[in-house]
């Protein structure tokens, strides 16, 4: 049995990742890139999986992508999409801004 190092709790009974998802402050963001191109950046996951959520958005959404320090950088505007999947993997709706 492992012992998360965060909370002491073994892994499977571990809440640091419900917990982290309360305390974000997250920013979807658009920026237009050389020749034109838009890229949706999330900015302001700290204490999640980001690795994760990248690969679950990219898939859902269809799109390329990449995770850089702590940001999601997806291929395309795909504001309005984000914010519903972030809901639905359990975010608070006034944590979210555009």
């Amino acid at each position: 049995m492992t012992i998360c190092p965060n909370c002491g709790l073994p892994s499977e009974a571990c809440v640091c990742q419900e917990i982290a998802k309360k305390q974000q402050n997250i920013k979807i963001q658009t920026e237009k890139r050389r020749f034109g191109k838009i890229t949706t950046t999330i900015v302001g996951l700290d204490g999640v999986d980001v690795k994760g959520l990248g690969k679950k958005l990219k898939a859902k959404l269809a799109c390329g992508g990449t995770v850089k320090k702590n940001e999601i950088e997806l291929q395309g505007d795909h504001r309005n999409k984000v914010k519903k999947i972030l809901l639905d993997e359990g975010f608070d709706i006034n944590q979210i801004n555009y």
